[in-house]
């Protein structure tokens, strides 16, 4: 589908400040130039979704913002403050979680293990939480990372990152390969987050997913963003989007 003319704005600069933002980034894969010129933002309590086929640069962006990927150009300013020289592990401890695509937990420790490691912060969920949220991940306390489904796997992901008590969450493809039954509960918890004050940005491909959560969309293709939709907008656009994510 050729995408139409389009330039996204910087935030606007009436009304509360943007948590996460994002202006002229640019990033590479060796020579490759992968995003040309991405501008977004994530307000204080919002949900935003990235949708466009594989490919297109969404997890690219969660990338260069979380400094996994440093072969980048632009601003990227949470809270007000640069954050795009700095080192992943400064960027987490300002308050932004990052949960990849391939979930990145422990596969030789156990999910009490998991859970244990990463020390938990003020304002993160302790366990009594964890287990309230996702009874399982009790009930496979003792078995190694390796040993759970994905479902169970994406659930110990999140709550691994939980426990920091980040501001801002970055999801990337978290209904992928997922039952529905699963999906339906990830999806009660990020707006049960969101309720709680927390911001997300949310990789996604599937669009009734997405669709059900965020407030604005960024659809990307070919690694720049061509349209932004927002929530009262996506019935009306639904075959156009549809389009934007087919093969």
């Amino acid at each position: 589908m050729t995408a139409p003319a389009f330039s996204p704005q910087p935030a606007p600069n009436t009304g509360p400040a943007p948590l996460l933002d994002v202006r002229d980034l640019h990033a590479y894969y060796g020579q490759s130039h992968v995003l040309h010129g991405i501008n977004l933002h994530v307000n204080p309590g919002e949900v935003v979704s990235l949708i466009g086929r594989n490919g297109a640069g969404k997890s690219t962006t969660l990338k260069s913002i979380m400094g996994v990927l440093r072969s980048r150009t632009g601003q990227i300013q949470f809270d007000g403050q640069d954050i795009a020289r700095l080192p992943s592990h400064r960027i987490a401890a300002r308050g932004l979680a990052w949960v990849p695509e391939e979930r990145a937990i422990l596969s030789t420790l156990s999910v009490r293990e998991n859970l244990e490691l990463p020390p938990a912060r003020a304002g993160g969920w302790s366990a009594a939480r964890t287990y309230e949220a996702f009874p399982v991940l009790r009930e496979r306390g003792h078995h190694p990372g390796s040993k759970l489904s994905g479902g169970e796997q994406q659930m110990l992901a999140m709550v691994r990152v939980l426990r920091s008590g980040p501001r801002l969450l970055l999801l990337d493809e978290p209904s992928e390969g997922l039952a529905p039954v699963i999906v339906q509960n990830i999806g009660r918890i990020i707006r049960d987050l969101q309720q709680e004050g927390l911001s997300v940005l949310l990789v996604e491909q599937n669009l009734n997913f997405a669709t059900r959560l965020a407030d604005r969309h960024y659809v990307f293709v070919d690694g720049q963003i061509v349209d932004e939709v927002r929530r009262d907008e996506v019935e009306a656009r639904r075959g156009e989007l549809l389009k934007y994510l087919s093969v």
